[in-house]
């Protein structure tokens, strides 16, 4: 894959397709980990319950919906890196773009 370098006005022209995506990105890492969160607390409740258990349940539902989850984080960071951005914090909602500063390698810096 060859690197691929922004201009200041052509990384803020991308961010119209970057932003929203960068949205959902964090929004679906924050719900992957509150799903983690009571994943973890219903396996310590269902030990050696039933299948029929709600409880039993609820943690095979969301076992599926943290699968889903997932899925939306991993394609969202592919398709950033497609444009050969680098995805840094997703808490922060942290991008940085290649750019070129005389004959410098430098990041372009853009938080969400």
């Amino acid at each position: 894959m060859n690197l691929v370098t922004y201009t200041v006005e052509e990384a803020n022209q991308l961010l119209t397709e970057i932003r929203p995506r960068m949205q959902r990105l964090t929004e679906a890492k924050r719900d992957y980990e509150r799903l983690q969160s009571r994943i973890a607390v219903l396996t310590l409740a269902v030990s050696g319950a039933s299948k029929d258990n709600p409880d039993s349940q609820e943690l095979t539902a969301l076992h599926e919906r943290r699968g889903s989850t997932a899925e939306v984080v991993s394609r969202e960071i592919a398709a950033i890196h497609s444009h050969g951005c680098v995805v840094k914090d997703l808490d922060r909602g942290l991008i940085d773009f290649y750019a070129l500063a005389g004959d410098r390698l430098v990041f372009l810096c853009w938080k969400l």
